[in-house]
């Protein structure tokens, strides 16, 4: 027999009752909008990076299937706001003659539909932003000195917060404790209940003795079937909670190196440019990676480590030596960043103009000594003349799986090739 089970959520519904269709629109529309946020990057500022954003999609791509009638039959309609005609009216045609004058004009052309206007939060728009996108080659190393840890199961207690409890186990042992308790008294209770019915059959049930017997036997009936009654359905001893301990786990310890060139060759554009790739660089591994540290360093001829204010608002400039700024990342990882304990990658942005015999010296660097320490290294060319530095950082793309280089000759070409250079790595197929 088939049992129809029917069962009713009660729960309140929160403010935003739309959550779960919002939650299902942007799964269903998610390389619409992906489109459209980028898109809509690539007119923004640095300081408007990290803002919602109202989207535009083409109606064509967010229609859906609708059911219509067929042609015949007969079918009663219910228009809104008629006060002046009944069933069986005839309606004479609007005065007018054809319908020729300004109203025709506007349905010249091809018909149209309104495009659908979407706006994303701020937290929904970074998150479509830096959507597949990860740190290359980013590995568990050894435990740090504040490790992290992990909260794992580790069966169950019999003290805990509420919250914790286990039902089932809960009720499991319930179960066990009462049959264990009441299994000699269910066993006697059987046995008399089969004694009494003997005695209330027997030939001789009138006799004073049997009589005897059978009250006996009641009165024990009854003391036993109160005894079972008493042992409770639930006890304290019963309950068990959900027990879980945390373990230290390796942490993915990082540290971004941030080399930008601000030499007089850099002029504003290509200062602006270097700024949005970090400025998209940082945003997207501060978001994705709580412990994760940051080195910003500036370079002309002289190299420093700065903070970030300086980073990406100090004027100092001057003549050009990369070797400076690759020689200071290399002592600052020498002194504070061993590479067996820390995932270690850098991004250099540069116009690639620098002293030609310095090119040389970056190139050697970086081959034997940064590259063999680094995840990755990825070079950004703010200008499209390749020059001397391109054509050294050439031959160390060839023989270097962990060096990336790509170029940029404008604000709209900067997240394509940030998405390029970190896009989330695909496991075999």
């Amino acid at each position: 027999m088939a049992m129809l089970q029917q069962i009713i959520d009660r729960r309140l519904s929160g403010k935003n009752k739309s959550i779960g269709n919002r939650e299902r629109f942007l799964r269903r529309y998610r390389e619409q909008i992906g489109e459209a946020v980028r898109r809509a990057v690539s007119g923004r500022g640095i300081r408007d990076l990290e803002q919602g954003e109202d989207i535009t999609l083409p109606k064509r791509d967010v229609s859906e299937p609708v059911f219509g009638h067929g042609q015949g039959g007969d079918r009663e309609y219910v228009h809104p706001g008629n006060k002046e005609y009944v069933k069986g009216d005839r309606i004479e045609r609007p005065q007018g003659g054809g319908g020729s004058g300004s109203g025709s004009q506007a349905g010249d052309g091809e018909g149209g539909e309104d495009d659908f206007v979407f706006s994303l939060t701020k937290e929904e728009f970074m998150r479509v932003f830096f959507e597949d996108l990860a740190l290359p080659h980013l590995i568990r190393t050894q435990l740090a000195e504040v490790p992290e840890w992990k909260s794992h199961r580790a069966g169950f207690v019999s003290d805990g917060n509420p919250s914790n409890l286990h039902v089932v186990r809960s009720m499991r042992g319930a179960l066990a404790r009462r049959i264990a308790l009441g299994g000699d008294s269910r066993r006697e209770i059987r046995e008399l209940e089969a004694h009494l019915l003997h005695l209330q059959r027997s030939p001789r049930v009138s006799d004073a003795l049997v009589q005897r017997e059978i009250r006996e036997t009641e009165a024990r009936l009854e003391e036993l079937r109160s005894k079972a009654r008493h042992v409770p359905f639930l006890d304290p001893i019963d309950l068990r909670y959900r027990n879980r301990v945390k373990v230290p786990v390796p942490s993915a310890k990082a540290v971004m190196f941030c080399v930008m060139d601000v030499s007089g060759s850099m002029d504003e554009a290509r200062k602006d440019m270097s700024k949005r790739f970090f400025m998209l660089l940082y945003m997207f591994l501060t978001r994705h990676y709580e412990k994760i540290d940051l080195v910003f360093i500036r370079h002309h001829t002289q190299a420093s480590e700065v903070t970030e204010e300086e980073f990406f608002h100090a004027t100092e400039t001057g003549g050009t030596v990369v070797s400076s700024a690759l020689t200071l990342m290399l002592d600052i990882v020498r002194a504070r960043y061993p590479s067996g304990e820390w995932n270690i990658y850098g991004a250099q942005a540069s116009d690639g103009d620098n002293w030609h015999q310095d090119s040389g010296r970056c190139r050697e660097l970086l081959a034997d000594h940064l590259l063999p320490l680094v995840r990755y290294y990825a070079y950004v060319q703010v200008a499209e003349a390749e020059q001397n530095m391109w054509e050294e950082y050439t031959q160390l793309a060839d023989s270097h799986k962990n060096f990336a280089m790509r170029k940029v000759s404008s604000a709209q070409d900067i997240y394509p090739v940030f998405r390029d250079l970190f896009k989330k790595e695909r496991g075999p197929a």
